[in-house]
C-alpha cells in the first residue's frame, strides 16, 4: 500500500515537472537527440580508415555539428520564404473554394453553396498557416538554446567516464551502469540516424513529386512531410493529407489533389512499409500500442513537439527499466513480445 501511494506521488509529481518544465526541458531534449545523431555520424565517418586514425575526436564532432547548423539556418530562411509566399497567395486560394464548391455541388448533386457561403467565415486557411508557422517557428527560435545545450553536453562527454568511476568505486556498479548507458546510446543513436535518413529520403522524393504537380511552396510542405514522419502512425498520414487539401484550395479542382493523395500517399507506404522496416528492423522493441499511447501521451503535454519526442523518450524508458528488478515488469510489458 505504501509502495502504491509512493509511486502516485512520484507519477504526479514527475507529471507536473514536465508540464511546467516544458520550456527547459525540451531544448535539452533536442540537445541530447542532437548529440546522439552527431554521435551517429562520427560513427560512420570512423568507418573511414584516414578519418579514423588521423583526426581527433573533437574534430569529429565539430565537423557534422556545423554542417547540421549551417542546414538548419538554409531551412530556416528558405521556410520562411515559403509561408510569406502562402500567405500572399491566401486570396487566391479563398477564391477557388468556390470553384471547389460548385465542383462538388455538380458531382454529388447536392446543394452545397449556401451552406458553405453561410459557414465560409468559419474556416480560415490563414489562421491554419499561422500555427503551422508558429510550431516551426517556435521550433527555430529555440535552436540557439539547444546549440548551446549540446555544445556543453559535447563538453561534458570527455570527462563523463572519469566522473562515473569517481562516483561508483565498485568495478560491478561502474560496469552494470556503463552496458545500461552504452544500450541507450546505442538504440537512440540508432534509431535517430536511420528515422532521419527515412524522413529525409521521403520528404526528398516527395519534393520532386509536389514540385512537378505544381503546388506553391514545394518546399515547405517536403519539410513538413519530413518533420511529421517522426510521428510514428499517423505523422505520415497528416503529411499527405496537409499537401492534397491544399491542393484543392490553390487549383480549385480535385485532379492535383488526388495526384498528391496517389503518389505521395504511395511514397510513404513504400518508404513507411518495405525501407524502414527492413532498416530498422525490431531494434526499437516497442509494442505498436504502447507507440500509439506513448504518442497521446507526450502529444497531451507537450503537443507537436511531444509526438516526435515520444518514441525515443520510451525507447530510453524500456532500456532503463530493464536493468532494474523492481521495474523489470514495466519494461517486459512496454517490450514488443516480452522479451528485454
Amino acid at each position: 500500500m505504501k509502495n502504491t501511494a509512493y509511486f502516485f506521488i512520484t507519477a504526479t509529481g514527475i507529471i507536473i515537472t514536465l508540464i511546467y518544465g516544458q520550456s527547459l526541458l525540451v531544448p535539452f531534449v533536442f540537445a541530447l537527440l542532437l548529440w546522439f545523431l552527431v554521435r551517429k555520424i562520427r560513427q560512420s565517418l570512423d568507418k573511414i580508415k584516414f578519418i579514423r586514425k588521423y583526426l581527433p575526436s573533437w574534430i569529429k564532432s565539430l565537423i557534422p555539428s556545423i554542417i547540421l547548423i549551417t542546414i538548419l539556418g538554409f531551412i530556416s530562411k528558405l521556410l520562411s520564404a515559403n509561408i510569406n509566399s502562402l500567405a500572399k497567395s491566401y486570396p487566391i486560394y479563398e477564391q477557388n473554394v468556390e470553384i471547389m464548391i460548385a465542383q462538388l455541388n455538380e458531382v454529388f448533386q447536392i446543394n452545397l453553396i449556401d451552406y458553405f457561403k453561410t459557414h465560409s467565415s468559419d474556416f480560415d486557411f490563414g489562421i491554419i498557416l499561422k500555427k503551422i508557422f508558429k510550431s516551426l517557428t517556435d521550433l527555430l527560435s529555440n535552436a540557439f538554446i539547444i546549440i548551446i545545450y549540446a555544445l556543453f553536453i559535447f563538453i561534458e562527454e570527455t570527462n563523463f567516464n572519469s566522473k562515473l568511476k569517481a562516483v561508483f568505486t565498485q568495478k560491478n556498479q561502474y560496469e552494470s551502469l556503463s552496458n545500461v548507458l552504452e544500450k541507450i546510446e546505442k538504440s537512440i543513436t540508432s534509431y535517430i540516424g536511420l528515422k532521419t535518413f527515412v524522413s529525409f529520403l521521403t520528404g526528398l522524393v516527395s519534393y520532386i513529386a509536389l514540385l512537378f504537380i505544381g503546388i506553391d511552396a514545394p518546399l515547405f510542405w517536403a519539410f513538413l512531410i519530413f518533420l511529421l514522419n517522426y510521428i510514428p502512425t499517423i505523422g505520415s498520414l497528416i503529411g499527405t493529407l496537409f499537401p492534397a487539401v491544399f491542393c484543392l484550395l490553390q487549383f480549385g479542382e480535385f485532379t492535383p489533389s488526388l495526384l498528391v493523395l496517389g503518389i505521395v500517399g504511395t511514397i510513404q507506404v513504400i518508404v513507411g512499409n518495405l525501407l524502414e522496416p527492413k532498416l530498422m528492423g525490431n531494434s526499437l522493441n516497442i509494442s505498436s500500442f504502447v507507440a500509439i499511447f506513448a504518442l497521446s501521451f507526450w502529444g497531451a503535454l507537450w503537443g507537436i513537439t511531444g509526438m516526435l519526442l515520444s518514441v525515443p523518450i520510451t525507447v530510453i524508458m524500456v532500456i532503463v527499466f530493464s536493468h532494474f528488478e523492481n521495474t523489470k515488469p514495466i519494461a517486459i510489458m512496454l517490450s514488443e513480445k516480452g522479451k528485454i
